[in-house]
């Protein structure tokens, strides 16, 4: 919405929000203390904000006033009942789709942007038609308009888009909101198709793109029993025109808020429409992405004497990615809490996940270092990374951020209790430096590890 604002001044755009303190933090002066982090949008919202660009709690309000609203929402797994940990929790969207349809006044144009299962237009469009019986003239349309941005590039994603995707049945609404990204998208990347394809084309991309990293994950442990190095496969492999370079980084796994997410509501939809064979080649993407977590955690715990009960291991980046501070479904919460319950002691840091978030998602509230032998493991936040490493028998990097491509591995290594290791979960150490330093050192998909 903010880059909607920022490359068309003439139309008027309100983000809205139940949260008071959320959207107190978007109207805050001071840029930097926006609610999300992410490169270049403190400048975007900069840019617009108070011109034509609005935050508000005024929900009813602001739909009355809108001809077009977009329905952003959270849609996550459900955690219970029908469909418990595969299909989409639709709760939120059902619940915007009624404010719509209570407070909008003439036609509006109501947009999907939220991930949804396919055919969840079908809800809403009933929800809305069945407001329009009342006595009110008003009308709707809906539309599908999925968002294909990286966190950590989002900025540059809607700014110049590989392709604008709009489904629906209305030519006219089509139109309208291909009329907006014309302000500056070639008319040649704005894609229409029908509301389905449209939302199924989301869960697709995002299914193809996880199954590319649990692909190179699987080649990258085969690499590593072989002798092979997984970074030189995976340039020999991205040469081809078919392939390509792009998801071919060994790592981790996957995190984020939607890959997960919409494999699992793709197997759930699979297994509804009576293709089991197909949900089940789905369904070992995530898992293969589980076991690569579990994997590394495990090899800490063998690299380290089998046994890591009150050592102390310095955790570089939380976060699921580099550039935000997104910790939703992050690589590191399955790692860190393999390596609590083995009794390690983790000083964690990363330069834009609090230690409130990393609470939360470890299920575990920070607290001092405890007797090394006690076997209860627990953590504590660094605020440097040299805090981090002091005593630490291994660092284990986790989050690709910049600054951890160029440490310096001498300095760090004294601070270390030797012998001590590396585990680069990310290969971005030099590992040249790292082993003059005397560290021992593991590399995702390097065979000499």
């Amino acid at each position: 919405m903010a880059v909607i604002a920022d490359r068309c001044p003439e139309i008027e755009v309100t983000v809205v929000d139940l949260n008071q303190a959320r959207i107190d933090a978007w109207n805050d002066a001071d840029l930097s203390r926006l609610p999300v982090y992410e490169p270049g949008l403190d400048a975007v919202v900069g840019r617009a904000r108070g011109r034509n660009l609005q935050f508000s709690t005024a929900v009813e309000e602001s739909i009355a006033a809108a001809d077009m609203v977009f329905i952003s929402v959270n849609t996550p797994t459900k955690t219970k009942g029908l469909g418990a940990g595969q299909a989409s929790d639709l709760r939120w969207v059902e619940a915007c789709a009624r404010t719509v349809a209570e407070a909008a006044t003439g036609h509006t144009i109501v947009v999907e942007k939220s991930t949804l299962p396919v055919r969840t237009a079908a809800a809403i469009q009933t929800i809305l038609e069945a407001a329009q019986r009342d006595d009110r003239g008003r009308s709707f349309t809906v539309l599908s308009n999925p968002e294909f941005l990286a966190e950590g590039t989002a900025i540059g994603d809607l700014e110049a888009p590989d392709r604008v995707l709009i489904g629906g049945d209305d030519a006219g609404s089509i139109d309208a909101l291909a009329q907006i990204y014309g302000n500056w998208v070639p008319a040649e990347r704005i894609l229409r198709t029908n509301l389905w394809s449209s939302e199924l084309s989301k869960l697709t991309a995002n299914a193809f793109l996880a199954q590319r990293i649990s692909s190179i994950n699987s080649i990258a442990a085969f690499c590593e029993a072989t002798g092979a190095d997984v970074r030189e496969v995976a340039r020999a492999i991205g040469t081809d025109s078919r392939i390509g370079p792009k998801f071919l980084q060994a790592g981790p796994g996957f995190g984020g808020s939607c890959f997960q997410k919409d494999i699992l509501n793709l197997v759930y939809l699979c297994r509804h429409f009576g293709l089991p064979e197909v949900a089940d080649y789905w369904e070992s993407v995530v898992a293969l992405n589980t076991w690569q977590q579990h994997r590394i955690s495990r090899l800490v715990v063998e690299k380290l004497f089998g046994t890591v009960t009150g050592k102390r291991l310095a955790v570089l980046g939380f976060a699921f990615k580099a550039d935000t501070n997104d910790t939703r479904e992050a690589p590191a919460i399955r790692i860190c809490r393999d390596l609590l319950e083995e009794g390690a002691q983790l000083a964690i840091h990363d330069p834009k996940v609090s230690s409130t978030q990393i609470a939360r998602d470890l299920q575990i509230e920070a607290s001092p270092h405890t007797d090394a032998l006690s076997g209860t493991g627990n953590w504590a936040m660094a605020d440097t990374i040299e805090q981090a490493v002091v005593g630490a028998d291994a660092v284990l990097i986790l989050t690709e951020w910049t600054h951890y491509r160029s440490l310096n591995w001498q300095a760090l290594g004294d601070l270390m209790r030797r012998p001590a290791w590396v585990f680069d979960a990310r290969a971005v150490a030099d590992p040249q430096q790292v082993k003059a330093s005397g560290l021992n050192l593991w590399r995702v998909g390097d065979g000499e590890g």
